[in-house]
C-alpha cells in the first residue's frame, strides 16, 4: 500500500506513463478489464486509439474515443488518445516507458511478441508488458461483440452497459 501511494505522489516526468494501444472497435469488457487493471498500476495511462488507413473499422476514431471515454469515466489517471503512425514514436511522444498489451490466449502471444521486439528496436526506451485479460473475458473479441450486435443478440457482459446501445444503433443500420 505505501508503494502505491508514493507512485501517486510522483510529480512531472518522475511520472509513470504506460501506453494500451488497439483499435477498440468497439471496446468491450475485455478491454476495460485490462484498462482498470493498468490505471492501478501506472501514474497515468494512455488508451491509444489506433487510425489505421488500411482497415476499415465500424465506428469513427471519434466515436471510439467517446465510447472509451464514457466506460473509463471513473478511471481518473486515464487519457483517450487518437493516433496514427508508428506506436513507438507514439510512446516517445508522450513520455512513456510501458506499451500495455492484452493478451486473451496463447494464440495472441506471436504476433504480439514480434511487436513488442519491432517497438523496443524503433524506441529502446520503451517496455512491452503483456497483461491477460480475466478469465470472464478470455473469448471475447470486437469482431465478435460486432456480429452479435448486427443480429440483435444480447451484449450483456460482453461491453459496458452504457455503451451497448450505442453499438446496436450504429450496427443494426
Amino acid at each position: 500500500m505505501a508503494t502505491q501511494n508514493l507512485l501517486f505522489m510522483k510529480t512531472g516526468d518522475n511520472l509513470k506513463i504506460a501506453i494500451y494501444p488497439g483499435s477498440f472497435d468497439p471496446c468491450t469488457n475485455g478491454h476495460l478489464d485490462v484498462i482498470t487493471r493498468s490505471a492501478k498500476i501506472f501514474d497515468k495511462l494512455i488508451v491509444a486509439v489506433l487510425t489505421n488507413v488500411n482497415k476499415q473499422p465500424a465506428f469513427t476514431a471519434e466515436e471510439r474515443i467517446d465510447l472509451l471515454t464514457r466506460t473509463a469515466k471513473k478511471l481518473k489517471n486515464v487519457e483517450i488518445k487518437n493516433f496514427s503512425g508508428l506506436l513507438a514514436d507514439f510512446a516517445r511522444e508522450n513520455n512513456a516507458e510501458v506499451i500495455i498489451k492484452g493478451l486473451r490466449a496463447v494464440s495472441d502471444f506471436e504476433y504480439e511478441f514480434q511487436m513488442a521486439l519491432t517497438n523496443n528496436k524503433l524506441n529502446p526506451e520503451v517496455e512491452t508488458l503483456f497483461m491477460t485479460t480475466s478469465t470472464d473475458n478470455m473469448y471475447l473479441s470486437s469482431s465478435i461483440v460486432k456480429e452479435i450486435a448486427m443480429y440483435g443478440g444480447s451484449l450483456d457482459g460482453m461491453v459496458p452497459k452504457e455503451i451497448q446501445a450505442d453499438i446496436y444503433d450504429k450496427l443494426r443500420r
